[in-house]
């Protein structure tokens, strides 16, 4: 990071160089202040857009992995595992039965027993501590 701040730095103290190099007073006499101020602008803007995208950009997540090892000391089977990942999204109890094919009420089963393996009474707390756990994305 000290590098990047280091390297950004002596960018900067280059343009004020050739600022100075320009001799303000000299172009503004040639050419017009308000062109001289919006050149100047749009250049400091592009470098801005430019840094940020630099110092901002994302890299490539890795591919999610369940831990098998919170699965295995839940006793989660892998059905639990499948509706936990549906209750992420945010569906409702029919469509995720519409999706398993099984009926509502067997929905209702399972969401019982996730709740009392993860000990927590709602789908919002569910879903929190199953990322926390690193059972769903």
């Amino acid at each position: 990071m000290l590098r990047t701040v280091l390297f950004y730095g002596l960018g900067l103290a280059a343009a004020a160089v050739a600022l100075e190099q320009l001799k303000f007073r000299y172009a503004a006499s040639e050419i017009s202040t308000d062109l001289y101020v919006g050149l100047l602008a749009f250049g400091f803007t592009v470098l801005g857009l430019w840094v940020g995208h630099r110092l901002t950009a994302r890299k490539a997540a890795a591919p999610f992995e369940r831990n098998a090892a919170a699965v295995e000391s839940l006793g989660l089977t892998p059905r639990e595992c499948q509706v936990l990942d549906l209750l992420a999204s945010g569906r409702t109890n029919e469509e995720l039965a519409r999706t398993l094919g099984v009926s509502p009420h067997t929905i209702k089963t399972h969401l019982a027993s996730l709740f009392a393996k993860l000990e927590v009474d709602r789908r919002v707390k569910a879903i929190e501590k199953a990322r926390f756990l690193s059972l769903i994305e």
